[in-house]
């Protein structure tokens, strides 16, 4: 399937944004580690929940993640605590994602898993039991993920855990987020420098309410600093004071021309004249964003130096060589180093206007490019059915917001 987006006429809407898939998912293991007594208010309805939520309730010993890395991560850490046998599995892409820092960490505090078909990789078959627990070693520059999968279950644990983080710790805010989420379901978290320790102790199960989620905000915010002078967003359910790391977009996008007032209903964007040029910034704790900053800043022809995105090469595609693809496309030829950079130099090359852009199973990729209709008239989008990930009502929402989209069965 392809959509070819229009870009709308005006521009002044409010959407009512998605819970937060990271939030919840993470909610969703504490619940689970609570024997499920207590309740999860707003949980996100992105593909990631949903997947997350039936292999904690199903009796099924053959586990089908499709595509979330997250469930996959935190779910090898969660049934490794937990009796029983499983088989996690997933897409053809998650069987290529690596785990092996994950699982090598889980064996050194007693897990027992093996893999099933290449070394390093997914499916996993996990004999599930009470861990030893004790000191590990983590390379703090891998996805944050196989940290907080260690946080949620280190209480189960017969002598708890310290996680010692060598060099770099990426994404330190979603660490931070599993940390209060922990918190509030009564657990004592120790985070000094590069050492996080958890005593064994038992959750406290409480009810709890998922905020919308702010990742999915950064593309209105791209859209409004693409728009037309006096347009206006308002983002309900958004609210200042946020654990997730994302809601750095707020000042982020201030450089980019949008302004962020609180209200009772949530954020108000508004588009201003600011622009800083060019614009150099280190994603390393925000790594989700780096793809909307790369499309705004080039149609907005500000050039570039984004750094920090060593964990883009192991999300759901190597999201640094997609951006250099689909960009090529729309005409501007960006630069990939070793040092994790991409950056953009204002060269300009001849856009490519009959082929789509891909989404490489991509949720983000079609999320991040939708909005260059604004600047480009229309733009096709490949698989736009890719962003059920973790925001599912996202076209709707560009309906509603006045985008015309044409729908295209190939």
């Amino acid at each position: 399937m392809q959509y070819t987006v229009h870009k709308p006429i005006a521009l002044n809407t409010d959407i009512q944004l998605p819970a937060s898939k990271s939030i919840s998912n993470r909610a969703l293991i504490i619940n689970a580690l609570c024997k499920n007594a207590g309740t999860i208010e707003n949980l996100s309805d992105a593909d990631d929940t949903r997947v997350m939520l039936q292999a904690l309730t199903t009796d099924q010993n053959i586990i089908d993640v499709e595509a979330a890395g997250t469930s996959m991560r935190f779910l090898t850490a969660y049934f490794a605590s937990q009796p029983g046998e499983r088989i996690i599995t997933g897409t053809a892409r998650m069987k290529n994602r690596p785990i092996a820092l994950l699982v090598n960490a889980l064996r050194q505090i007693g897990a027992d898993i093996d893999y099933v078909e290449k070394e390093g990789y997914p499916p996993l078959r996990i004999k599930g039991k009470t861990l030893e627990g004790g000191q590990i070693t983590l390379d703090g520059s891998v996805s944050s993920q196989f940290i907080s999968a260690l946080m949620m279950i280190a209480p189960a644990t017969q002598n708890g855990l310290v996680i010692k983080l060598e060099g770099q710790i990426v994404s330190k805010p979603y660490i931070r987020m599993t940390q209060h989420l922990m918190e509030i379901f009564g657990i004592k978290v120790s985070w000094t420098d590069h050492t996080i320790s958890i005593p064994p102790q038992p959750y406290h199960p409480v009810s709890f309410m998922v905020e919308n989620d702010w990742s999915a905000a950064s593309y209105w915010y791209e859209i409004l600093s693409l728009a037309e002078t006096g347009s206006e967003i308002t983002l309900k359910g958004l609210h200042k004071k946020s654990f997730q790391g994302d809601a750095k977009i707020a000042q982020l996008f201030e450089v980019l021309g949008v302004s962020t007032k609180f209200t009772e209903k949530g954020a108000v964007l508004q588009k201003t004249e600011r622009l800083v040029s060019p614009l150099m910034y280190n994603f390393q704790h925000e790594p989700d964003l780096a793809q909307t900053f790369v499309v705004t800043c080039a149609l907005k022809n500000v050039p570039f130096q984004f750094s920090g995105l060593q964990s883009l090469k192991i999300k759901e595609t190597d999201r640094m060589i997609a951006l250099q693809n689909e960009m090529k496309k729309l005409g501007y030829t960006l630069a990939i180093t070793e040092d994790h950079e991409i950056s953009w130099a204002g060269v300009r090359a001849h856009p490519e206007k009959i082929l789509p852009i891909r989404t490489y199973e991509d949720h983000r990729m079609a999320m991040s490019f939708a909005p260059a209709a604004l600047v480009v008239g229309e733009i096709a989008v490949q698989d736009p059915e890719v962003v059920s990930k973790s925001y599912p009502s996202y076209w709707k929402d560009l309906e509603k917001a006045g985008f015309r989209i044409e729908v295209c069965n190939k």
